[in-house]
């Protein structure tokens, strides 16, 4: 053999050997982690707000069964072997305190991104801070129909069924079922409020002006709603609107009874919980009340069977026993948690907070404890995931629906 044959053929291989290692890097460059702060190789930090304290501090128990679902994820291995690190915090069902607590997991604990905090004048406090700094706000507690404007802000995502869905439900369903009713509306004073009563109105159309006959408000800071149940009751109104947080809820539910007041009475869906409204308000009191879900509870008769129930209820006892399986609350962090879990594990190895938000926008999926007939859908332009809602009506031990799931 030559010596020139030889040095060719040594320069084929080298060129060879070359050109396969760089075929190889992009290969490596697809796979490469990417991470944005509040993400790591063992690690995931979301950021949450929730009152365990204060005027809605029965909204507590939707963030301690946030942390059950995350518990139990960790306790299987984690998201491609990343632990979620949940951290929440207090904000007292205040504003100011929600900015407060805010900047504090974004800039001193460098979450990854906020995560279910609850409210409605909460997180729009802190929206504008958010997609400033395009921090996802992804899957908020509130169903305040602004929190679904991809073009307004694009790093806001709700999560539940808007409330002016809600409250046309039962415009309607006040049309069909007394045309001529006289409506009594008691309102929390504040965005969450105003959008159920958007809602209501819109719903009832040109009959609201003749329908709605006394519209009252109360504030947070307010100790009792009695003297505008008294006025209600006063007023002859044989059908009452209750948009109110737990609380006053409970109030309401309560005083009617004292006073005698016997109208048909509508619960906004975020009040219904049995453990938390109705059992302090007396079950004897709620009967007949009517509110709506897109929750299921493991004693729901539509959950029979339901393997997802049976996971709920395991896991409940599991990582959050003081926690009542039955309250809709707790229904609705699990499946909260579910659904940033699932977009998450759809994130892969690319944890970036742009990547996020694009899975969140792309998602077909049904997480555990939705109503049947309900699922998540979005797209980059249908920040709205949720969008039915089934008509219930309580029994005195469970809510029995009468109207399945249906868009409002």
């Amino acid at each position: 053999m030559s010596k020139s044959f030889d040095a060719g053929l040594r320069r084929s291989l080298k060129l060879g050997a070359g050109m396969l290692l760089a075929s190889a890097f992009p290969l490596v460059s697809h796979a490469q982690k990417k991470y944005d702060p509040g993400a790591s190789d063992t690690e995931i930090k979301l950021g949450n707000l929730n009152p365990y304290s204060g005027p809605a501090s029965a909204y507590g128990t939707v963030g301690k069964a946030m942390q059950a679902y995350f518990d139990k994820v960790n306790a299987t291995g984690g998201i491609n072997g990343r632990k979620i690190n949940f951290m929440t915090l207090d904000d007292a069902y205040n504003p100011a305190k929600s900015v407060e607590q805010t900047r504090k997991l974004v800039e001193q604990d460098e979450v990854l991104l906020m995560f279910g905090s609850l409210g409605t004048a909460q997180n729009i406090a802190v929206q504008r801070y958010l997609n400033a700094k395009k921090i996802p706000q992804l899957f908020i507690n509130t169903g305040a129909t602004r929190f679904g404007d991809p073009k307004a802000n694009p790093w806001t995502m709700g999560w539940q069924p808007t409330y002016q869905a809600e409250g046309r439900l039962y415009a309607k369903h006040i049309l069909q079922t007394k045309p001529n009713a006289k409506i009594g509306v008691l309102m929390q004073n504040d965005d969450f409020g105003k959008d159920y009563y958007k809602g209501l109105v819109d719903g009832l159309g040109d009959k609201a002006k003749t329908m709605i006959t006394h519209h009252l408000t109360y504030e947070v800071s307010d100790p009792t709603i009695d003297s505008q149940m008294v006025t209600l009751k006063s007023a002859g109104c044989d059908v009452f609107v209750s948009i109110t947080t737990p609380k006053f809820a409970a109030q309401a539910i309560r005083k009617a009874a004292e006073i005698g007041f016997k109208p048909t009475q509508y619960l906004v869906s975020v009040s219904q919980s049995a453990s938390s409204v109705l059992k302090p308000a007396g079950l004897e009191n709620a009967v007949g009340i009517i509110s709506s879900t897109y929750l299921l509870t493991p004693m729901d008769p539509a959950a029979a069977g339901n393997k997802d129930a049976a996971e709920y209820a395991a896991t409940m006892k599991q990582y959050y026993p003081s926690g009542d399986p039955e309250d809709t609350l707790n229904a609705n962090g699990y499946s909260t948690a579910a659904t940033m879990v699932q977009v998450l594990r759809m994130a892969g190895d690319n944890l970036t907070r742009e990547n996020i938000m694009k899975q969140a926008a792309n998602m077909s999926f049904i997480p555990p404890m939705l109503y049947p007939g309900i699922d998540i859908k979005t797209a980059p332009d249908d920040f709205f995931p949720i969008q039915k809602k089934a008509l219930q009506r309580f029994n005195g031990k469970t809510y029995e629906t009468i109207l399945q799931a249906t868009a409002g």
